[in-house]
């Protein structure tokens, strides 16, 4: 029995994520929605069968070792294969790294970064087998900022940005593409888990969800290696290049200096839109 191709989303139960496995799924392909809430997967399964296309579950927690092994043979079990991986699950922690639980931060890392990357390894060599398909990985505008207050998740995104752009190198030449999304702020169930009460992001202008999600997969469906949606957040960034890092850092630091004394507020909830 042949297998069919399938787009395999993370962190599919709210944000981004869901929003790019409902514009993933327009294209006809059968969607498998990876994610810790068991509700808000069975939600997205709804929205995207209602619209007449293919999706199911996996409830799966990222932090654990061997998601990779458990998400293939879930695909095995379905004849299927992973045609596209669209890596969007994260989560955020708001304090002083000294301060905030290290299981924690290195919870975030399992996610953010290992997940990410084992995923990627994974099933990246059977994509270049069969020259066709590709990663999307959800990164965001900070990987291009040094975080005081956020700095493991200001990191964990550098690194999905560098990793991403080195793979889209490796690839290139090929019909796999790799594509790295860099949002700017985006109201998502991100900030209801993980509450960052700092003028820099009670100033910055919030971004579109849907817009957002259009954005990456018409990116990645170009072969693009990375994508800024918002005109704003590129300006940001082009602005940050012209100053030394050590004054950019001391900017963010001011801006996101809790206002009292240093929260350490986490997610444990791998949620579908990183900010």
């Amino acid at each position: 029995m042949p297998l069919k191709p399938a787009v395999v989303v993370t962190g599919a139960s709210s944000g981004i994520g869901r929003a790019l496995a409902r514009r993933a799924a327009q294209d006809g392909s059968f969607m498998v929605l990876v994610a810790t809430s068991q509700s808000g997967l069975d939600e997205a399964v709804a929205e995207i069968n209602a619209e007449g296309h293919q999706a199911c579950a996996l409830c799966l927690d990222l932090r654990k070792p061997q998601v990779g092994c458990a998400i293939q043979q879930f695909l095995a079990e379905r004849a299927l294969y992973c045609d596209v991986l669209i890596n969007c699950a994260g989560f955020g922690l708001y304090g002083s790294a000294a301060t905030v639980n290290i299981k924690s931060q290195l919870d975030l890392l399992d996610v953010n970064v290992r997940a990410l990357t084992e995923l990627t390894l994974l099933f990246l060599p059977g994509m270049l087998q069969r020259n066709r398909g590709g990663v999307l990985n959800v990164g965001s505008i900070t990987s291009y900022l040094p975080g005081p207050y956020m700095a493991a998740y200001f990191a964990s995104k550098a690194f999905v940005r560098s990793f991403s752009s080195a793979l889209s190198s490796e690839v290139a030449g090929t019909s796999v593409s790799v594509t790295c999304l860099n949002p700017g702020v985006v109201r998502t169930a991100f900030f209801e888990r993980c509450p960052v009460p700092t003028r820099l992001y009670k100033l910055a202008p919030r971004g579109n969800i849907e817009t957002t999600a259009d954005a990456g997969w018409r990116a990645f469906k170009a072969g693009r290696t990375v994508v800024i949606p918002r005109l704003a957040d590129r300006l940001l960034i082009g602005i940050s290049k012209f100053l030394p890092t050590a004054v950019v850092a001391q900017l963010i630091a001011v801006l996101q200096r809790p206002p009292r004394s240093p929260i350490a507020t986490h997610s444990l909830e791998p949620v579908g839109r990183d900010q």
